[in-house]
């Protein structure tokens, strides 16, 4: 279970020991990014490239997207704080789930401009 976000859907990060290891399983893969993506404050965005950097493998920012959406139904992370390089949802905004990442961005205060989270907000 995640210490941040309380999500029974992965495990908190493993130690820097034992990351290089952890990336040996696809399972453990998807453990690491919903993990990362969980230490992303409420409040907060992040890129799918800052995600990969810190989950320790720098450039992987579409393996991110790929792996955020293979989340189970219900699940806690908060994949909506993650936004692209240019501070946009990634999913058209006519699209239900651009309206829907959206709209959970603005319950956390966050203003989306044409699709656009503010710079203080965002760290990319």
């Amino acid at each position: 279970m995640c210490d941040r976000c309380h999500s029974p859907h992965h495990l908190p990060l493993a130690t820097k020991a034992s990351e290089a290891r952890a990336w040996d399983s696809p399972a453990n893969r998807q453990q690491i990014i919903w993990s990362v993506v969980c230490q992303i404050p409420s409040g907060r965005t992040a890129s799918y490239g800052e995600v990969a950097r810190r989950a320790g493998v720098p450039g992987l920012a579409r393996y991110v997207g790929r792996t955020l959406a293979q989340l189970p139904p219900g699940s806690q992370v908060p994949w909506h704080r993650v936004v692209n390089a240019q501070r946009r949802i990634s999913f058209s905004l006519d699209s239900p789930q651009g309206q829907e990442q959206k709209l959970r961005l603005e319950a956390e205060g966050i203003t989306v401009e044409k699709g656009r989270v503010a710079k203080r907000v965002f760290e990319g």
